[in-house]
C-alpha cells in the first residue's frame, strides 16, 4: 500500500442502531413474509441482515436526515485533491462477516475505523478512492466486519496520481445455465425508502444531480441493488440464514432507474473449503438492458433454494 493518500486513517466514527433500524433495511432490500427472522423483533431467532453493517459509515450514530454533503467532505485526504462529493458514485464494494451483529446497539459502544487503501487518477473519467471500513466493538476490540470499497469521484482526474492495477475478474463459468435466479422489481418509491437507511445521497431523490452527472435524472442506490442481491443469494441458496454466507462483493457497471426490474443469475463452483463455504459467482442486469452488478463473488455454505429454513 503506497501513493498519495494510502494509509491515511480517518478518525474512528461512532455508529449505533435499533432494532427499528434494522427492521426497516430488511423491508427495503426486500425480505419477505417468510423471513420473519429479519422482518419481526418478536421472533425467536430476530437477526440482523448481514450485509446491513455497509449503511453505517453513512448512518453513524444519527436517528435525523443528515447533509450527505457536508457529511462526506468533511475530512479531506491529505496528499491528494479535494474532490466534490456532489459526483461521486460508487465502484465495487466487499464485505466479510466476522461476527453476527446484535440486533440493537443499545447499551455497548461500536466504531467503524476508514483507512485509504489508494487514490488513483483515472484521467479525465475521474478519480477512484480504495477503503477499508472495519466495524469494531470499541470496548474490548472485537471485529463484526470487514468492507473495502472504492468510490468514483466523476470527470475528477488528471491530477498526476497512480494509476492503480486492474482489480481481480469474478466472471461466471462459460457455458453453464445458472444454478439459480433471483428477481426484484424496483418501484418508483424504491430509492426513496432505501435512503431512510441513512444514505441521503441526492443523487437518488431529485433529478437535478444524475441530470448534471449525465445519468438523465435521478437513479438507484448502487447499495440497494448491492444489497437486494446479497439477500436474493441468501435466500436462494442459503435458507435465509445469515451464518450461511461469509463474503460477498460485486462492482457497480452501469445506473439502476426507479421502476427497473433487477434480474441476478447465480452459479455454484462446487469447490467448498472443509467448513462447507463454497465459491459462488453471480451477475445483476436490468431487465432488457445491460448488467448493473458485475465481477459477483460470495462464499457461502449452500443449503437449497427455496424458503428460509430458520
Amino acid at each position: 500500500m503506497s501513493g498519495p493518500g494510502a494509509g491515511f486513517e480517518y478518525p474512528a466514527q461512532s455508529v449505533s442502531w435499533l432494532k427499528r433500524d434494522v427492521l426497516l433495511f430488511a423491508n427495503t432490500i426486500g425480505c419477505t413474509a417468510d423471513e420473519l427472522h429479519f422482518l419481526y423483533e418478536l421472533h425467536p431467532k430476530f437477526q440482523v441482515f448481514p450485509t446491513y453493517p455497509i449503511i453505517l459509515p453513512f448512518k453513524h450514530t444519527d436517528q435525523e436526515v443528515v447533509d450527505f454533503y457536508g457529511r462526506s467532505a468533511a475530512t479531506p485526504i491529505p496528499g491528494v485533491p479535494k474532490f466534490d462529493s456532489r459526483r461521486v458514485v460508487d465502484g465495487q464494494r466487499k464485505i466479510e462477516f466476522y461476527k453476527p451483529l446484535p440486533v440493537t446497539s443499545h447499551g455497548r459502544k461500536f466504531e467503524v475505523r476508514t483507512k485509504v487503501l489508494g487514490v488513483y487518477d483515472k484521467g479525465k473519467p475521474g478519480t477512484v478512492v480504495e477503503t477499508e471500513q472495519v466495524l469494531v466493538d470499541a470496548e474490548n476490540g472485537v471485529k463484526y466486519c470487514r468492507a473495502t470499497g472504492s468510490a468514483f469521484y466523476v470527470g475528477q482526474g488528471g491530477w498526476g496520481g497512480p494509476k492503480g492495477e486492474k482489480d481481480p475478474v469474478f466472471n461466471p463459468p462459460e457455458g453453464k445455465k445458472p444454478d439459480a435466479i433471483y428477481t426484484h422489481q424496483t418501484n418508483a418509491e424504491s430509492a426513496l425508502l432505501y435512503r431512510l437507511n441513512g444514505d441521503y445521497n441526492p443523487l437518488h431523490a431529485t433529478p437535478e444531480p444524475g441530470k448534471q452527472m449525465g445519468f438523465g435524472g435521478a437513479i438507484m442506490h448502487g447499495l440497494f441493488s448491492w444489497n437486494t442481491t446479497a439477500h436474493g443469494l441468501l435466500q436462494k441458496l442459503g435458507g435465509s440464514d445469515p451464518a450461511n454466507i461469509k463474503e460477498f462483493q460485486a462492482r457497480f457497471a452501469s445506473p439502476v432507474l426507479p421502476k427497473d426490474k433487477l434480474i441476478t443469475e447465480i452459479w455454484r463452483l462446487g469447490n467448498a473449503d472443509r467448513d462447507g463455504f463454497e465459491e459462488v459467482r453471480f451477475v445483476t442486469k436490468v431487465e432488457g438492458k445491460k448488467v448493473c452488478l458485475s465481477n459477483g463473488r460470495a462464499l457461502m455454505k449452500v443449503v437449497g433454494e427455496g424458503k428460509a429454513k430458520l
